[in-house]
């Protein structure tokens, strides 16, 4: 069905959108589906600070330990991608609550799971039912809230989004140095029970979203699975694999292609698919969906880096490179209500430029990374990274179903957090892994000016040297002392020239992404629009 189609189909759908009136204050209703999408956002990144303790009370290796990480990431973006279609089929309402329920489960059995292989299938189950709560919650806010306050419930959609993978390190660093990494998961249970509670009193399911018969698209959900779920085994194991050196990486990145390309193909010639492609034929949606994707990587990219370079560069522990991220938090929590408000007068293709100009500039600045840099100009660089995201995320989202017919709400919802959530989680893989292929790069220059034979390098070894026989070493003692010494500032100065590097590569990528927001249509954040965006 194309857009046109939807839009003459739902004639009918906006008719009875005018007459129905959710039973409960749409705002407590928004808070409460709210508060099961943040639930999923924040294991996203809950785990990663926790991983060496995972590895050690499981009897595994770390690099073994990273599938809790890849399972959970490939069973979220297969369902995000057809939550639109099983919402049909259940119902929006019961699909919702089925997704709570079994999130809430999943969690407790994650923190019980006794081996690395009883952990990983159940984090399957968590990334399974958790992806499909933020669509569902984006779809609900879509049809309790006229499109006129809708930019308004977006920021509190935001708030999720945003905030979720800022407080995973924090959340996650605490409760393991705390209590043990079983609390990450725990955690979730008694906010989801309170949740499954709420959700049941207060939601309802607007007419045109009620259960109905759908025809079980086998093809489209196998191409979709095998697409999806080996191109994230590829980028999150490639770099441990030796990339294309390893048979399985390629194996996994030709089912990857294989399966994508049909499944795009599929999608396009199905006379019924789970997941209406045409929704891509609006270009305000179209646009706005691929910038969503950019603000994914550059929030999930950098959420990861900047707690990596605290700890593994300057030693900090788990719980103080989560205190990094908590500023940045409430800085995106204090601009969102201001730029809710600057919505309503200036139109919102111009904030979304000027938040990725700022985004670029953030990261381009944050390229400076030194040594000896203090836990609040860490902490300041990375509010300059967060604050940009206010100006993003509520307008391009407000922006992307403003032309949209509501028939095609559901599939637009998945659609538009599949790509956030994907394209976020394909950045955690390749920015850790680009790391990796940039320190090595910056290994192989820098080594090359450091010899012997420059004076240089023997007075700083004489210096050093000094230093520790005037400490009491022994000269053989302090020679090796300096050494030592030499190298590890070497593996800094390397580090630090690999995170100042990538910083440069996401800033640019902000820096793209600007002159496409003069192709979405002039419309403020009141529903006031000068022309069309079809």
């Amino acid at each position: 069905m194309s857009v046109s189609e939807a839009a003459t189909a739902s004639v009918g759908t906006n008719a009875d959108r005018s007459s129905w009136k959710p039973r409960h204050n749409p705002w407590l209703v928004a808070v409460v589906v709210t508060l099961a999408a943040f639930m999923e956002v924040l294991d996203t990144t809950i785990v990663n600070v926790a991983l060496p303790h995972i590895a050690g009370s499981l009897g595994s290796s770390y690099d073994d330990a990273t599938w809790t990480l890849t399972s959970y990431l490939v069973a979220n973006g297969i369902v995000l991608t057809i939550s639109g279609w099983l919402s049909r089929l259940f119902g929006r309402k019961r699909y919702f609550l089925m997704c709570i329920a079994m999130f809430t489960l999943s969690s407790f059995l994650c923190g019980l799971a006794t081996s690395l292989p009883m952990l990983v299938v159940f984090r399957l189950m968590q990334g399974f039912f958790g992806g499909g709560l933020q669509p569902s919650q984006q779809a609900i806010i879509l049809d309790i809230f006229p499109p006129e306050k809708r930019g308004a419930a977006f920021g509190l959609t935001a708030i999720a989004t945003v905030v979720g993978p800022v407080l995973g390190p924090l959340l996650g660093g605490w409760l393991t140095d705390t209590y043990t990494w079983r609390w990450i998961f725990f955690v979730n249970v008694p906010f989801g029970i309170l949740t499954v509670i709420a959700v049941f009193i207060l939601l309802e399911d607007p007419p045109w979203e009620k259960a109905r018969r759908e025809r079980v698209d086998v093809i489209g959900i196998s191409l979709i699975s095998i697409g999806l779920g080996c191109l994230e085994i590829m980028a999150d194991r490639g770099e441990d694999d030796d990339w294309f050196g390893s048979s399985f990486i390629v194996t996994m990145g030709i089912l990857g292609l294989v399966g994508t390309v049909g499944a795009i193909i599929w999608l396009l010639k199905a006379k019924d698919p789970l997941l209406r492609l045409s929704v891509l034929k609006d270009r305000n949606f179209a646009i706005a969906t691929f910038m969503m994707g950019v603000v994914g990587m550059l929030l999930y990219a950098s959420a990861v880096i900047v707690p990596q370079f605290a700890q593994q560069v300057q030693g900090y522990t788990a719980t103080i490179s989560g205190r990094l991220m908590a500023p940045g938090g409430a800085a995106v929590m204090c601009l969102i209500p201001i730029v809710g408000m600057i919505m309503k007068r200036v139109q919102m293709r111009y904030i979304i430029a000027v938040g990725f100009v700022f985004m670029s500039l953030s990261l381009l600045l944050a390229a400076n990374l030194y040594s000896d840099i203090d836990f609040w100009h860490l902490a300041l660089i990375r509010v300059r990274q967060t604050a940009p995201l206010a100006f993003l995320f509520v307008p391009i989202s407000t922006l992307a179903y403003s032309t949209l017919p509501n028939e095609l709400n559901g599939d637009a919802s998945a659609l538009f957090s599949m790509v956030r959530n994907y394209f976020g989680s394909l950045a955690i893989s390749l920015s850790t892994a680009a790391l990796t292929e940039m320190r090595q790069m910056q290994q192989n220059d820098v080594s090359s000016h450091v010899v012997s034979s420059r004076p240089e390098v023997r007075s700083y070894i004489a210096q050093v040297q000094s230093a520790a026989e005037a400490n009491g070493l022994a000269p053989l003692k302090a020679h090796a002392y300096a050494i030592a010494h030499m190298y590890q500032d070497f593996l800094n100065q390397v580090a630090m020239l690999a995170y100042n590097q990538l910083f440069t590569v996401l800033g640019l990528l902000a820096l793209f992404v600007v002159p496409l927001c003069f192709m979405m249509s002039p419309i403020k954040g009141d529903g006031q629009a000068k022309g069309g965006g079809h």
